[in-house]
C-alpha cells in the first residue's frame, strides 16, 4: 500500500494512541501534520453534544475553516507544537459547547488530501494516493480581542495569501460580535500518506496475458484555482497582484507534488 502512519513527535500521547504504530522510517512530525492541515481549504471537526438537554447526543461533523498558529509565540514555525484556529458563527451549537463546557469541548479534527488514482492489475490493490492529519484536542472560544483580531488575520491569510491586508480591515463591531474564533489546544496528532504507483502481488505480475491487457499506473489529482471573476459591484479594473501571485503559486505547487509524489520511492511500513 505505500503507506506510512506517525503518531509524533507531537504532544504526549493519548492513551488510545499506541506508540508502536510510529514506524522508525517515517519522517512524520509536527512539520508534516501541520502541513497537511494547513493545505486544506476545510478541516472536518468532530465532537459530541453532551449538553443535558440535548436530544441527539451524537457525534456530530462539521466543516470549517481552520489554520494553525501560536498567538503567544506568533514567529513559530511549522515544526513548533500549534494551537489550531477555527472560525465560526456566534451560536452555532459548536460555538456554544466550546463557550459553556468546562475546561474545554473535546474534538478531533481530520484533514484530507487527495493526490492521485492508483490504477492497479486487480481491483482489489486499487488505492489513492494521499495526505491525511488527524487532531484531538481541547475547543476553548476566544475571548481576547486582540487574539480574537489576529486569529481572524491568520485564518483570512490562510484563504488567500495577502487577502487581510487586500480587504476592509479591520472588522467592525458588529462583525466581531457577529464572528466567533475558537481555538483548539492540541493535546496528539497523527499523520498517513501513501504515495508511488501500483503495487501488484507476484502471482499478477508474472501473468504475460494480463500485464498486456490491463492499464497499470497513476492519475494525478489535484486542485486547480480558477480565473478570478469580478462581483457583479467590483470597480477594481485589474485582478491584483496578490491574488494573481497567490493563484499561479498554489496551482503550481499542488500540481507538481501531485506529479512527485508518484515517482517517491515506496515508504515501508515500521516495525
Amino acid at each position: 500500500m505505500n503507506e506510512v502512519s506517525s503518531l509524533g513527535p507531537y504532544h504526549p500521547y493519548l492513551p488510545t494512541q499506541p506508540a508502536n504504530l510510529t514506524p522508525p522510517t517515517a519522517a512524520y512530525d509536527t512539520t508534516t501534520i501541520h502541513t497537511i492541515v494547513n493545505s486544506c481549504p476545510l478541516v472536518h471537526v468532530s465532537f459530541i453534544d453532551t449538553h443535558p438537554s440535548s436530544p441527539h447526543p451524537l457525534p456530530f461533523i462539521l466543516p470549517m475553516i481552520g489554520c494553525m498558529g501560536s498567538y503567544a509565540y506568533p514567529s513559530s514555525s511549522l515544526s513548533d507544537p500549534l494551537d489550531l484556529y477555527l472560525h465560526g458563527y456566534v451560536s452555532s451549537r459548536f460555538i456554544i459547547l466550546s463557550q459553556s463546557s468546562p475546561g474545554g469541548l473535546q474534538v478531533s479534527v481530520a484533514a484530507t488530501k487527495l493526490d492521485g488514482l492508483v490504477l492497479s492489475l486487480t481491483p482489489n490493490t486499487h488505492s489513492y494516493n494521499y495526505r491525511s492529519a488527524v487532531l484531538f484536542g481541547k475547543a476553548q472560544v476566544v475571548e481576547d480581542v486582540d487574539e480574537k483580531l489576529w486569529a481572524m488575520e491568520l485564518m483570512t491569510e490562510g484563504v488567500v495569501r495577502g487577502r487581510w491586508e487586500g480587504s476592509r480591515v479591520p472588522p467592525d463591531k458588529a462583525e466581531m460580535g457577529s464572528t466567533s474564533v475558537v481555538r483548539v489546544s492540541v493535546e496528539g496528532g497523527s499523520a498517513k500518506r501513501r504515495v508511488g504507483g501500483p503495487g501488484d502481488e507476484r502471482k499478477d505480475l508474472e501473468r504475460e496475458e494480463v500485464i498486456a491487457r490491463v492499464w497499470t499506473g497513476v492519475v494525478p489529482v489535484y486542485e486547480t484555482l480558477g480565473k478570478p471573476v469580478p462581483s457583479s459591484y467590483n470597480q477594481v479594473e485589474e485582478v491584483p497582484g496578490y491574488l494573481r501571485e497567490y493563484v499561479g503559486e498554489r496551482n503550481e505547487g499542488e500540481k507538481r507534488y501531485a506529479e512527485e509524489c508518484v515517482r517517491m520511492e515506496k515508504i515501508k511500513k515500521g516495525g
